[in-house]
């Protein structure tokens, strides 16, 4: 199977302006996440999916390879199908957010197994335990549950599984109750070829979030689960805890 990385890669950002280019390290954000998706075994290559002239000089200057997308793409998988329909020769994309600048390469391995062993499924995915009432509670952590078999149920910015009486055990329980769902898909090309024919979902319009689209319109998801995972860089304060780590790793 032929697999692509691609980084959807947008200059605007809302709670970090341009954090995309941000460069205290000596290299701007997008090229740490570039490097990370790199150490991937399985894809085949690595593309950035940009938005605006900037991003795409950021890009060669790290020797990434890119493609100019349509600025006005409503999502970062919007990007990508535009990069799909000019891959005939790739069967499979994989989404890693560009704001991911510690993702693992094992990970993006895992979620490649994953639709590899499940033809059943469009999409695959991966989300990890969640350990503390906060992360819980909290709107911006989008929640999943899953079938036996590890298929996506629902996805969801409430608490779901909703106790009806809480129990502190659930926070710790093996296997987890609770499950936080990270921002890498891989996606089939045929499902993203096929995606501007996605009717609107109700579903997604509430809740805000794409995946309920592709599950209210039949689509399979197919949920991995890894015991960690490094947080993205959505505010000021997560990029000052990267360059910390950064700084202690002596990188």
């Amino acid at each position: 199977m032929q697999v692509e990385i691609v980084i959807p890669a947008r200059l605007a950002s809302t709670r970090l302006p341009e954090k995309l280019l941000l460069s205290e390290t000596g290299q701007p954000l997008i090229a740490h996440t570039y490097q990370a998706a790199r150490k991937s075994r399985l894809a085949n290559q690595v593309t950035l999916a940009v938005d605006h002239p900037r991003l795409a000089e950021a890009a060669q200057a790290c020797g990434a390879s890119w493609v100019m997308t349509d600025p006005n793409a409503q999502s970062g998988t919007d990007r990508i199908a535009e990069v799909a329909r000019t891959r005939p020769q790739t069967d499979a994309f994989v989404n890693v957010q560009g704001d991911e600048p510690e993702i693992q390469g094992n990970a993006i391995d895992q979620a490649i197994e994953l639709l590899l062993a499940h033809p059943e499924c469009s999409v695959a995915t991966l989300a990890t335990p969640i350990r503390n009432r906060r992360d819980l509670e909290d709107p911006a952590c989008v929640k999943v549950v899953r079938s036996k078999t590890g298929e996506a149920l629902y996805f969801s910015r409430s608490v779901i599984p909703h106790p009806r009486q809480w129990d502190e055990g659930y926070l710790t329980a093996d296997p987890p109750v609770y499950l936080q769902h990270l921002g890498i898909y891989v996606y089939r090309r045929e499902f993203l070829l096929a995606l501007n024919e996605l009717p609107a979902s109700p579903l997604e319009q509430i809740e805000k979030l794409e995946q309920l689209r592709f599950l209210q319109a039949g689509h399979r998801i197919v949920v991995g689960v890894v015991q960690s995972a490094p947080r993205g860089i959505d505010t000021r304060e997560d990029y000052d805890a990267f360059l910390g780590r950064f700084r202690e790793n002596g990188r």
